[in-house]
């Protein structure tokens, strides 16, 4: 986040400053259209007055013959200082003028101003114009009559300038009104920029992060802007305990999803992955024919192409429904999966996979589980029963014969003895899981010494073993259970797969809690009706050639639970080249 760079001028200031300069600009406005206001009315007052004085002389000499001498007694009784009377007639002809006795030699009139506007107006009158007969400035104001124009003039001289000048008492009276005004504003708008500064404050604060005082609610001015800053404020604290409280529902969640006995992905619209927990990492690479680098894979899974046509499709949904969902039913690698997706408002969505053979498979396990530990236990005894009643009921048997069933005992005995162990290692585990102890595990250095004790057997059969494993798997837990998780799965496959074939051991991936590792071989593999059983207790493939070969049944489901104890799950399921691959996680802590 880049710093808040400190304003050059404080709003406050910068609101004075435009609510002076505009009204100074109103101010100068109004101060020049009065003073304009006030000048043209001394102009028009003074031109009223010569106006009259015209009327007066027109008065005098309307009846009268002789114009001249009429007008040189009323001139010189009448006549206001400097004054200046011209008479002219109305072809511009000047037919008097008191300041200029020989007239006659006047030039035509008819194209002075004040002449031409009496014409047409009846009166006019010119501010300033310099006489072309006297050389003087004058102030001219023309009336019409009925034979002539009578024009008077005053020379424009400073008493005449002074007489026309703008009274200036409302340029004054201006100023002060401002200074007042400034005064006003400069308090009001103080107000209101300590109050913005505030909320500024606030919003930098709130934007960092940062605490907010307990009292910055009492700290705004008592006007409406307080008020509104105010009631942000505790928009905001409320905003700030709502956000506390989700991100607490988050976490619960968060947890919830991870230990949820159902396989659930949360994704964006644009099918980027949000939250996805372990198991639906685990059924996606159940269901898939290739190990999934990545949640987003699942969209390319061929059996979830109808979901993944149902995400693109963007048909609306149901009215009054809040979002749509579709589910599917999958039968794959001897697993029923119930596949649901949800589309929610903002097109995110939720897809949630479901194992629901694994309730009918417990209650069939628990129910067969005392049946096939009976029949188990059963074999050994019948066999090293019928050898001994031979012996007893043949006095007379011959030593080689004797010494051949004696060591058939002898075997039966020990394959009750090691079911017995691996009973009693599932029991230990199903009863006291919680009480075997954790220490850190090299997983690399683990298998690559079950290779080593198993390499005659695997030289007998042309097996190839590919440790893929990286050197750095550090994890925490039992080192005993981890051993026979590989060693379990490593003689199931050299007894098992056949000869010529390869193991490959891989991590293929990893997250913050776990690892995902991949046991696969290029053998026989098993029909797909025998995958989903291959976990449990006593469970054989090929019952006669398991007990030919001295297996108890017992050995994948000490890998299950070996597994279940250090946080995981294992399946299996057949790969499309031949053979058989076993995907499990183990958590890292």
């Amino acid at each position: 986040m880049s710093p808040t760079r400190k304003p050059l001028m404080s709003l406050n200031r910068k609101l004075l400053l435009s609510v002076i300069l505009l009204f100074a600009s109103f101010s100068l406005c109004f101060i020049g259209f009065q003073y304009n206001r006030e000048k043209e009315f001394k102009v028009e007052l003074l031109n009223t007055k010569l106006q009259d004085y015209n009327a007066r002389i027109f008065e005098e000499i309307k009846d009268s013959a002789n114009i001249e001498n009429l007008l040189n007694k009323y001139t010189k009784r009448h006549v206001l200082k400097d004054l200046r009377v011209t008479v002219i007639n109305l072809n511009g002809k000047v037919i008097y003028d008191n300041l200029k006795k020989d007239y006659n030699h006047i030039e035509n009139h008819s194209n002075r101003p004040e002449v031409k506007l009496a014409l047409s107006n009846s009166s006019g009158y010119d501010l300033r114009r310099t006489s072309g007969t006297t050389g003087i400035t004058y102030f001219y104001s023309a009336t019409l009559y009925d034979n002539y124009i009578i024009r008077s003039a005053l020379p424009y001289n400073n008493d005449l300038i002074i007489k026309l000048r703008a009274d200036q008492h409302f340029i004054w009276f201006t100023v002060f009104i401002t200074l007042i005004l400034a005064i006003i504003f400069s308090r009001f708008t103080k107000r209101i920029g300590t109050a913005i500064s505030q909320l500024r404050e606030f919003t930098i604060r709130a934007d960092r992060n940062e605490p907010l005082d307990m009292d910055m609610e009492t700290t705004f001015p008592h006007n409406e802007l307080g008020d509104i800053s105010q009631h942000i404020i505790k928009i905001y604290n409320r905003l700030r305990e709502t956000k506390e409280d989700l991100y607490i529902e988050r976490e619960k969640l968060i947890t919830h999803l991870q230990i949820s006995h159902e396989g659930l992905g949360i994704f964006t619209a644009q099918k980027k992955e949000i939250l996805v927990n372990n198991l639906f990492t685990q059924y996606s690479n159940i269901i898939s024919d290739i190990n999934l680098l990545s949640s987003e894979e699942v969209f390319s899974i061929p059996e979830l192409q109808k979901i993944t046509e149902y995400i693109n499709n963007p048909q609306k949904s149901p009215a009054g429904n809040k979002e749509r969902r579709m589910s599917i039913n999958i039968d794959k690698n001897g697993r029923i999966f119930i596949i649901e997706c949800i589309i929610f408002q903002d097109q995110s969505f939720e897809i949630s996979i479901n194992d629901i053979t694994q309730e009918e498979e417990q209650v069939r396990m628990k129910r067969q589980l005392t049946q096939n530990i009976a029949h188990e236990l059963k074999t050994p005894v019948s066999s090293i029963q019928g050898y001994l009643e031979t012996i007893v009921n043949n006095e007379s048997l011959p030593k080689d014969k004797l010494k051949t069933f004696i060591e058939r005992c002898y075997a039966q005995s020990n394959r009750l003895t090691r079911l017995l162990r691996d009973i009693s290692v599932l029991t230990r585990m199903d009863e006291a899981s919680n009480m075997i102890d954790m220490e850190k595990v090299d997983i690399h250095s683990l298998v690559r010494n079950i290779i080593n004790e198993v390499s005659l057997e695997l030289e007998e059969k042309n097996i190839t073993v590919h440790n893929l494993l990286n050197k750095e798997l550090p994890i925490r837990g039992n080192a005993s259970l981890i051993y026979s998780i590989f060693r379990n799965l490593m003689d199931n496959a050299i007894a098992y797969a056949g000869t010529g074939i390869s193991i490959n051991i891989k991590c293929f991936r990893e997250d913050e809690l776990y690892y995902y590792f991949s046991f696969s071989d290029t053998g026989v593999g098993v029909g797909p009706e025998h995958l989903n059983r291959l976990f449990e207790r006593f469970y054989r493939v090929d019952k006669g050639r398991s007990r030919k070969i001295g297996g108890t049944g017992l050995g994948l489901a000490i890998v299950k639970n070996s597994v279940i104890i250090h946080g995981g799950n294992i399946s299996a399921k057949n790969n499309q080249g031949g053979g058989l691959e076993f995907i499990f996680t183990l958590a890292k802590n």
